[in-house]
């Protein structure tokens, strides 16, 4: 049950425990105090009233029979005055009896209960003087304690603490509750924020409030929203970006098609035709199907050309199975023929990693074929160096470095960067990833570090 309860009334109820606990303990001081108190006032009234009557009876045998009696008198009605004792004459005249036990509280204080008559009364005390005049035997004079008063006055004071430590405890609880309530209103608005932002609305905001801690805890509320929700912005942007990325593919692909394909499959059906008619036609010239059939076979190499180079784009061919090294050996091997008088230079260096997924192989390979489209197309450059190997990290994922050097013209005043720099980025940063491109005056360093995940 305990733990279905709030925060507040936890507080609440640990408060409310702790006043009662304190108010309980010095009730329960009172009530085991109260028996030595009665039993030390006993004692003290009764040395009291015994020096009293020494006092008022000293002389006595100087004085006559009737003198004496007469000093008795005045003595006895003197002590009668005297609280918490009873006073009796044994013998003598006149002679009284002892008063009847006294009702346990009075019109001073509250009516005490049995319980706590009998747990705090103590032993009867009592004392006799004996009353004397020439020899004469006069009685004597008994003084005994008589605790009730005290015990209805101790009995007052419990029930009097009981009540103003009552009412003192419950304004302490209403004050300290209401302390609780205040310093906690926060936790209302952080559990409101919290179900706004599930809900999407990462405009939310909490206003800092409470105590420090509260305080802080709402204002790192704030920048974990203000985060989220620019995560959540780019990531439609970068959703956005997929979609134009992948309908500009398909485009390029399309076109491709169209361009490559289109010719050679009309320039193939005019060769069939005319094979056809030189077949089917009287005299047929053997040179004359021959020559068709070399015009035919150019066709359909220069359709696998191209077929291979769309295949490329897609999907390296080798990296599967040749892995990433011969990948991009074949990579810049086509560069070289296609642009022999630039120098293109790779350095492989990941025997310390083991086999890598194929998702860093792929990024790995995507990252060097649109660096280097980039150097061919707008660098002008002579010299190009790629270099990929791990970098050096003493604890955490393994990270390869992936560099792409040229001696070319750099970056623009106004670059802005393309569909293909784009998607390269997304890659690197879809892993966990990063790319940096710094130009300078010998040309441009395109520089990415991709976390190094192994193959299962």
């Amino acid at each position: 049950m305990w733990q279905t309860l709030s925060l507040r009334t936890r507080l609440n109820l640990l408060v409310a425990a702790v006043l009662l606990i304190g108010l309980a303990a010095n009730i329960a001081r009172l009530v085991l105090e109260a028996g030595p108190r009665v039993q030390a006032e006993d004692q003290s009234v009764i040395r009291l009233a015994g020096e009293f009557a020494q006092v008022l009876l000293s002389g006595l045998d100087d004085d006559g029979v009737d003198e004496a009696d007469l000093r008795v008198v005045r003595a006895f009605e003197g002590l009668k005055r005297l609280r918490h004792i009873k006073v009796y004459r044994e013998g003598g005249k006149p002679r009284t009896e002892p008063p009847a036990e006294k009702v346990t509280g009075s019109e001073v204080g509250r009516q005490a209960p049995a319980w706590f008559v009998a747990l705090v009364k103590p032993e009867p005390t009592t004392m006799r003087i004996p009353l004397t005049s020439h020899g004469n035997d006069l009685g004597s004079l008994v003084i005994g304690s008589e605790p009730s008063d005290e015990i209805s006055e101790i009995w007052d004071g419990i029930v009097t603490q009981l009540i103003v430590g009552a009412c003192i405890a419950l304004v302490l609880f209403l004050i300290t509750a209401a302390v609780v309530n205040r310093a906690l209103r926060p936790l209302n608005s952080l559990a409101g924020a919290m179900t706004r932002v599930e809900a999407g609305d990462y405009a939310t905001r909490v206003a800092p409030a409470g105590p420090p801690e509260l305080a802080a805890i709402c204002r790192r509320l704030n920048h974990l929203v203000e985060v989220l929700g620019s995560a959540m912005e780019d990531r439609r942007q970068l959703a956005g970006r997929l979609v134009s990325l992948q309908d500009t593919e398909r485009k390029e692909v399309a076109s491709e098609l169209h361009d490559e394909f289109g010719p050679y499959l009309f320039a193939l059906r005019a060769h069939v035709s005319s094979l056809e008619a030189a077949i089917g036609g009287e005299g047929a010239d053997a040179k004359v199907l021959l020559r068709q059939c070399r015009a035919m076979t150019e066709q359909l190499g220069a359709l696998q050309q191209v077929n291979r180079q769309i295949l490329e784009r897609l999907r390296p061919v080798g990296l599967a199975d040749l892995g990433l090294g011969e990948a991009l050996n074949r990579l810049i091997g086509m560069w070289r023929q296609a642009h022999p008088g630039v120098s293109v230079d790779l350095s492989v260096s990941l025997p310390s990693l083991g086999a890598l997924d194929e998702t860093t192989e792929l990024t790995i390979y995507r990252v060097v074929q649109e660096a280097l489209t980039n150097v061919f197309r707008h660098a002008g450059a002579s010299s190009v160096g790629v270099s990929i190997a791990p970098l050096n990290s003493d604890a955490g994922q393994p990270t390869i470095r992936v560099e792409v050097r040229d001696n070319g013209s750099g970056l623009p005043t106004d670059y802005k960067s393309g569909l293909g720099t784009i998607g390269m980025r997304e890659r690197v940063a879809a892993l966990g990833g990063s790319v940096s491109m710094n130009s300078t005056p010998e040309g441009l360093v395109i520089e990415a570090l991709v976390p190094a995940r192994l193959a299962i």
